[in-house]
């Protein structure tokens, strides 16, 4: 008997900062809830916590263009800190708010399958870098769709780590926002929300009123040309507009959210954060 469809589902990624605050048993909560309404997949970063342990361990954290430098050394780090701690807080969490969640990573049955990538290209100037070294960095080239599938249908609530992994084995550092729109393109999902510590894309970084409630390609594209779009923001833009290219419904980018405030960000576009249109 042929199972029936899975519901469009919502991906919603998680920074590392926000892991770690604590807004998370709200996060945790709401999650939970809108889990028990329709298919969520989780997936969580931990860059801030990545470059204090590497700090600690002697390391100088190198961020390129918004993306960690990752020799063997920084990707051992990010195994401790986003396999590790984090995903284990995160799942802790989540079973406190009466969450079935099932923490994975790029190894668990290659769920995100990854190459080392080849560099990235800005959607602002278009311009390709092929020069820095990033080591094991990874991109996304597939998701074990039936993997997360099954979870979905039983019940439980995947919740990944930004680590990818090849065929031979070889894991590799992935931006979380690039995992969480991967899934996202492979899966059709309904939306993708990316929960970070700023309230959206702002044309004034210090100043929450200068939100843009939505943001298209090309706008998005004058902004980081005139400088005002910087920083890890260009990366989580870039990988937000290929997810819409993909197949994904809508990408929303929010920051700090009250009680009820993630359905609402799903449910009603635009009314946080920035939602990004193709």
């Amino acid at each position: 008997m042929q199972e029936s469809a899975l519901p469009p589902i919502v991906v919603v990624k998680l920074g590392g900062e926000v892991v770690t605050s604590p807004q998370l048993p709200v996060i945790a909560q709401d999650l939970v809830t809108i889990a028990g309404q329709m298919p969520v997949v989780v997936v969580h970063g931990g860059g801030a916590q990545a470059t204090a342990l590497q700090r600690a361990l002697g390391q100088e954290p190198v961020i390129v263009h918004g993306r960690r430098v990752t020799d063997a050394a920084a990707l051992d780090v990010m195994k401790m800190v986003v396999a590790g701690r984090l995903n284990v807080d995160l799942c802790s969490a989540l079973v406190a708010a009466g969450g079935q969640p099932v923490g994975l990573h790029g190894a668990s049955s290659c769920v995100l399958k990854a190459v080392k990538t080849k560099g990235f290209k800005n959607i602002a100037t278009g311009a390709l870098d092929t020069e820095t070294e990033y080591g094991f960095v990874g991109d996304v080239v597939g998701v074990h769709r039936a993997l997360l599938e099954t979870l979905l249908r039983s019940g439980f609530l995947p919740v990944l780590a930004c680590l990818g992994a090849d065929e031979a084995g070889q894991t590799y550092n992935i931006n979380a926002d690039a995992a969480a729109n991967g899934i996202a393109a492979t899966l059709a999902a309904r939306a993708v929300v990316l929960i970070s510590d700023v309230p959206g894309v702002l044309r004034d970084i210090a100043d929450p009123s200068t939100r843009f409630p939505r943001l298209n390609r090309s706008e998005a594209s004058q902004l980081m040309s005139e400088g005002v779009i910087r920083a890890g923001m260009i990366p989580k833009l870039e990988e937000s507009f290929a997810a819409l290219d993909a197949g994904a419904g809508s990408v929303v980018i929010v920051g700090r959210l009250g009680p009820g405030d993630l359905a609402k960000a799903i449910l009603e576009p635009g009314s946080l954060g920035t939602v990004l249109t193709a």
